[in-house]
Parts: C-alpha cells; structure tokens; sequence
C-alpha cells in the first residue's frame, strides 16, 4: 500500500505535516529569547504570524469558494446567503456585549481548529481499510489530542494567553478535574499507540502522514496550551501549525492539482506564476483586513487620531468579522466528497 499523501510526500511533510514539529524545534531552541523578541518584535511577530498567516489563511477559502466560477455558480445561494447571516448573528450577539460577541466566536474557533485536525487526519486515512474500532480510536486519539488542552485551558490556573479577548471562555480552577483528565487522556493516546503498532504489524504498513498529523496535533496543542504559559509560543504553535497546512491544501487541492485557476477579475494576472499570484492575493487581502481593524478597532499598530469609531463599534466588529466567521462554517460544506464514503474533514 502507497502512501497516502495528498499532494507529494516531500510538499505535504513541509507544508501540512512539518509546521507543528518545525515551530515546536524553533520554541524549544530559542525558548531564552521568546521574552526578548516578544518585548522588541512586537510588530514584526504580529505581521508575520497574524497578518500573513491568520488572517490570509482564512481568505485562501476563497479559491475554493467565490474566485471559482462553477463552485460559485453551484452554491451561489449559500456563499451569498451565509456572509448576511454571519453579519446577523454578529450584530445580534454584540448588542448584548463584545464579551459575548467573543466568546461565541473563541468557541466556533476552536471547534473549526479542532475539526481541520480531524479533517487532515481522515484525508491521510482514507485509504485504509476501516473498522468501526479503527475509526473510533483514531478519532478519540485526534479529539483527545485537542479537547485535553483546551480543557486544561478551561480549569487550570490562568493563562497568560488568549484566543481573541481575556476571559472569553468559561474557567474553573479545579485540580481534581484537570488529574482525571489528564489520565483519561494518556489512557487514550496509550490506546491508539499500542493499536497503531498491532495494526502495522498485522497488516505490514505503516501510514506515516496519518500517524505524524496526530502526533504533531498533540505534540503542537500540548506545548502550547499546557507546557509553556506563553503568548508568543501559543500563537506561534497554535497560528502556524492550523493557517500554513491550510493555505498548503488549497494550492496543491485547487490550484495546482487543476493545473488552470478561474480568478474572475484577476484573470489578467494569469501570464504570471499562479503561487506567486495566489500568496500576493492573500496577502494584500489579508493587510487590507486588518488594517482596517487596527484603524477601527484595537488601534495598537495603527490608528487614526482624529477619529472616534467608537460608537459605531456594533457594526464594525460584527462586519469585520464575517469573513473569518464565514471561514469557520464554509469549512464544514466545501470538503465533504462526494464519493459514497464522504469525509467532511473540517
């Protein structure tokens, strides 16, 4: 049996498989100096990490979605339709409180972060030949993977992180809880370990994209949230490890894999190289976004002094956000197969 990459095996251990442990090498090597580049790079980290990465990988929907004109034609109604109702439910949720706005969108963020995990780990196991026991531990090994540190993020002490705002999740210090956790936990990822090794053996084959995606799930999720108490760390672990093997999948799944991109009024740019293309667009769109919540919103890098947009704050947030909150729903319809044993990966 080959090996189950999605686009070759040197692409997928660089871009989709790598990012976790790369990120996981450089925390640990230069872990003296987060502190220091935290403190002097400020900006830096944040135009790399959450401007070119983040947020641009959230636009990489795009070429999946609204630049493809026969996917835009097919399910015009609900890539028309979801925008509107995302901007609703923001509008909505902000009128009782930006805290509810934020912690209703932390949530739906960490499900759409855990579910790209499960959707990676289903895409390299889609070859096998599958059990309902096989299906059950190896999902447990993923959910297990990502639910325990955010669950030790729920009931441990405090974090010196956030998802979006501080305290957008529910927190409750409780000791005991976090210890029988953290055995039922090692119980499953001791489980899947063992099972992984009988099933190699027996069958003489070793999925090794399937069996790294789970590893560096858990080894990226645990280091972030629960080993180090570091906001660099965690966004560098938790940003990289999801934005990267994202952008990675649209190119190779929708771009070059096609070998022709449908870019609606971008067509001009095709006489030029199409990664090329693809990245610039992502980054412009990317900056544009948040520029615009730095001068409307958080002015910390940026701002316009002259201006007050404050009062106008339940439309602007709520509005900024739709293309993220979009992003995190679109991911549960556009990678569902149409083949009789459909994989909806995130």
């Amino acid at each position: 049996m080959k090996q189950p990459w999605i686009n070759k095996e040197k692409t997928d251990l660089i871009f989709i498989i790598g990012p976790s442990f790369f990120v996981l090498a450089i925390v640990f090597l230069f872990q003296n100096y987060i502190t220091e580049i935290e403190n002097n790079y400020s900006f830096y980290t944040w135009l790399f990490l959450i401007v070119f990465i983040d947020v641009a990988h959230v636009y990489a929907t795009l070429f999946k979605t609204y630049f493809v004109a026969d996917e835009f034609k097919k399910n015009k109604k609900r890539l028309l339709l979801l925008p509107t109702i995302c901007f609703a439910i923001g509008v909505i949720l902000f009128s009782f409180g930006s805290l509810i706005f934020w912690s209703f969108l932390a949530y739906v963020a960490v499900f759409h972060f855990i579910r790209q995990q499960y959707g990676f780990m289903r895409l390299y196991a889609r070859n096998e030949e599958k059990t309902k026991l096989s299906v059950v531990i190896d999902n447990l090994a993923i959910y297990a993977s990502t639910g325990y540190p955010m669950l030790y993020w729920f009931f441990s002490s405090e974090r010196k992180f956030n998802w979006f705002v501080e305290n957008e999740f529910f927190r409750f210090h409780n000791t005991f809880i976090l210890e029988m956790f953290f055995w039922i936990y090692m119980e499953i990822m001791a489980v899947f370990v063992i099972y992984t090794i009988c099933k190699s053996v027996q069958q003489k084959f070793f999925n090794i994209p399937k069996n790294a995606i789970v590893l560096g799930t858990a080894l990226s999720w645990y280091f972030g949230i629960v080993y180090f108490n570091n906001d660099l760390i965690f966004t560098l672990l938790n940003v990289v490890s999801h934005g990267i093997p994202y952008m990675a999948l649209v190119y190779f799944r929708e771009i070059e894999n096609k070998k022709k991109i449908d870019l609606g009024f971008f067509n001009y740019l095709k006489k030029y190289n199409v990664l090329f293309i693809y990245i610039l667009i992502l980054l412009i769109i990317a900056f544009t976004e948040e520029f615009l919540w730095e001068i409307l919103v958080w002015n910390e890098n940026f701002s316009i002094r002259n201006f007050d947009f404050s009062s106008w704050q339940f439309f602007i947030v709520p509005l900024l956000s739709v293309p993220q909150f979009t992003h995190y729903l679109l991911d549960g319809f556009i990678w569902k197969s149409k083949k009789t044993n459909s994989v909806k990966p995130f």
